[in-house]
């Protein structure tokens, strides 16, 4: 039986029709609430953008404010951006004008508009003359390292000849600190300079050249003496006022005074000829005749060699291609003793924010006082002589600002002459400093550019998508030991086409058994990285774009779980696989994310670079295990270094002060106290540790 009530029939149509009246007010109510979101969070974020342009502009007020405010004293100004990092020092005679200029005018594109729209304060320091402003500026920009500043790299100190101050005394290559007991000279472009120097005085003069704890133990002269090197001082018969004269000599010829040493020799030689002594005129004769081919093949114009010719630096700078050197010939004793090429970072910009800073009626000027030129080489001298010997005549390539000399005449205490335009002997040296430079230069360009080359060549075969590879940062790690022992791993560092050595870290590796090399592979990465990692999801930090690994599968495996670990790519890693009978040219990319292995080839440039950062990492970490292993099994490396502790002397003050920390921790008194260590010697040791 139907039991339908009529019109039951529509009570669905009803249904269906509130429903999708619920639906749609539903999806409006949503709709509503997601617009009212939307605009609170524009609404938020324009407060946000005012907010920082409002700091922006309270900022820029604060710094105008400071601006004009600022004495018209000469002084040093610092710009710092918002994070902090310095990006100019300049000196100026007026600082009120001098940094009003920067904010004055609109700077456009240009790099001085770069840097000024990044200046968020600034710092200045007034000095009392300009010298002292031109001194500041370059101690500054060493220790800043400024964006938009000239910076020469700091190298190693330069080596010295030492002649010992011991009764019977020894020449020796020396570097470090100068102890007055002694006689420096130099100093030298370079060790070859210097060694090149001793076997001339060895050759000449036969003066010795062993360690004191080798001449104080000689029974027989050794084999230089045999060969006419060394007079042996080290026995009785040696022991002779003709050493002492030799010493004599051997010291006024590297002071330049070459034509006495000939003239007294030459009457030595003609005194024992006339009392019959032929054997010992011969001798001189020889030593005359081996000293007058040495100077004969000297660059230096010996009789010219006079006054302040005897010590002289010559200058030669060369800019091209966005680079340039800046080459160093020394000249001391009237002898040339070679040169050393130099190459500055930030040339294009801080070039051309000098020339951009320029006012109108100065560009006139730019290619002869403000040329790219010019600015390196003021930035060379500046920097270079702050903490190195001067001379008293500096011979340039190009002229300098006359400050710059009497500000090296004033921390020298004496005259400091510059000569840009010199006759003569001078020209001669000159143009051959020239020479080099340009040499030096074009080597470094094509040496980029194949370094260029290698890195465009390795982004391609990894399909790495970069869009500056100036950029390209790869960290490349290796794990050395012996046997086990003294388990040292390396990360070296490669970025801008060339390894970053100041980048470079060593780990010790601790608690894990001898010789697994996957164990310390985790220990090292999960150590590198873990941090890194932190820092790069808070911005403050930047990963590398690709991790190598010395080894196969199984480090890959092992870098694998640690990024995984830590939430990082597998795509970074990349394990360099030796070949087929570990042959060089033969070696396979591994890679962590699953791509298959890839052969580049032998001839490849990308294999070459992966080569060279995998070699040297391999080089720092084998260098630093042997450093440690001999720190382990001997108490320090450092004193193996000091002359006349031999290996009873090191064991005695081992076992006295348990170590090689207590040795460091001893005065001079207390490590006079070990048996057979002098007071000198103590000193000595004393000097070395610290």
């Amino acid at each position: 039986m139907n039991t339908q009530a009529p019109g039951d029939d529509k009570a669905p149509e009803s249904t269906q029709d509130d429903k999708q009246t619920q639906l749609t007010a539903l999806g409006e109510q949503v709709l509503s609430q997601w617009r009212e979101e939307r605009e609170a969070d524009e609404a938020a974020e324009a407060r946000r953008v005012a907010e920082v342009e409002q700091a922006a502009r309270e900022s820029r007020e604060r710094l105008l404010a400071e601006v004009a405010a600022l004495p018209s004293l000469p002084g040093v100004y610092r710009y710092f951006d918002a994070q902090g990092q310095v990006l100019y020092v300049g000196k100026a005679k007026n600082l009120k004008r001098r940094v009003s200029s920067y904010f004055q005018k609109d700077h456009g594109g240009t790099r001085i508009g770069m840097m000024v729209a990044r200046i968020a304060r600034l710092e200045t320091t007034v000095v009392r003359t300009e010298a002292e402003a031109l001194l500041l500026e370059n101690n500054l920009i060493k220790a800043l390292d400024p964006r938009f500043n000239i910076l020469f790299r700091d190298d190693k100190s330069y080596p010295y000849l030492r002649l010992s101050g011991h009764e019977w005394p020894r020449i020796s290559y020396y570097r470090g600190a100068v102890d007055r007991r002694h006689r420096y000279f130099g100093p030298f472009p370079s060790a070859w300079a210097v060694k090149e120097s001793i076997q001339l005085l060895q050759k000449v003069f036969h003066l010795r050249t062993c360690e004191d704890t080798v001449f104080n133990n000689r029974s027989r002269p050794c084999l230089l003496f045999q060969i006419r090197r060394c007079s042996g001082p080290c026995v009785p018969e040696g022991r002779t006022d003709e050493y002492r004269r030799n010493v004599r000599n051997a010291e006024r010829f590297l002071l330049g005074e070459t034509e006495e040493v000939l003239q007294g020799l030459q009457d030595q030689m003609m005194a024992h000829a006339e009392r019959l002594e032929y054997e010992q005129a011969a001798e001189l004769r020889n030593q005359i005749g081996a000293l007058s081919r040495v100077l004969q093949q000297q660059a230096v114009d010996e009789n010219s060699a006079t006054g302040r010719d005897r010590d002289v630096d010559i200058l030669a700078v060369k800019v091209q291609g966005g680079r340039a050197c800046v080459n160093l010939a020394m000249v001391r004793g009237g002898r040339h003793l070679g040169d050393r090429a130099y190459f500055p970072r930030h040339v294009d910009d801080a070039t051309a924010l000098r020339l951009d800073a320029l006012d109108d009626d100065d560009r006139g000027l730019a290619e002869s006082e403000h040329s790219p030129e010019r600015q390196v080489l003021e930035a060379f001298i500046a920097q270079h002589y702050l903490e190195a010997a001067v001379p008293p005549l500096l011979v340039l390539s190009h002229a300098v600002d006359e400050e710059l000399g009497q500000a090296l005449s004033a921390q020298a205490g004496y005259k400091v002459g510059t000569q840009p335009q010199p006759r003569g002997q001078r020209r001669i040296w000159q143009e051959m400093c020239v020479k080099g430079a340009e040499l030096a230069l074009a080597r470094l360009l094509a040496e980029e550019g194949s370094q260029q080359a290698r890195t465009r060549a390795l982004a391609e075969a990894l399909d790495l998508n970069l869009g500056d590879l100036d950029r390209l940062r790869i960290e490349c790690f290796d794990i050395s030991h012996t046997a086990g022992e003294a388990t040292m791993a390396s990360c070296v560092v490669f970025e801008g086409h060339q390894m970053q050595s100041s980048q470079y870290r060593r780990y010790n590796i601790e608690g894990v058994t001898g010789g697994d090399d996957y164990a310390a592979m985790r220990q090292v990465l999960t150590r590198r990285y873990s941090k890194l990692a932190e820092a790069a999801q808070n911005g403050q930090g930047r990963l590398p774009d690709l991790v190598l690994v010395d080894g196969g599968k199984g480090q890959v495996s092992m870098a694998r779980e640690v990024f995984e670990e830590l939430g990082l790519d597998l795509g970074l890693i990349v394990g360099v696989e030796k070949g087929e009978g570990r042959k060089v040219g033969l070696e396979e990319l591994v890679f962590a994310d699953g791509r298959e292995k890839v052969y580049l080839g032998r001839d490849s440039a990308a294999l070459m670079l992966v080569a060279q950062i995998r070699d040297e990492a391999h080089r720092f970490a084998i260098t630093g295990m042997r450093a440690r292993r001999a720190s382990v099994r001997t108490g320090g490396s450092r004193l193996e270094d000091v002359p006349g502790v031999g290996p009873k002397k090191r064991a005695q003050l081992l076992q006295r002060f348990g170590g090689v920390r207590g040795v460091a921790g001893a005065s001079v008194e207390e490590l006079a106290g070990v048996k057979g260590i002098s007071r000198e010697l103590a000193e000595e040791i004393y000097r070395a540790l610290h």
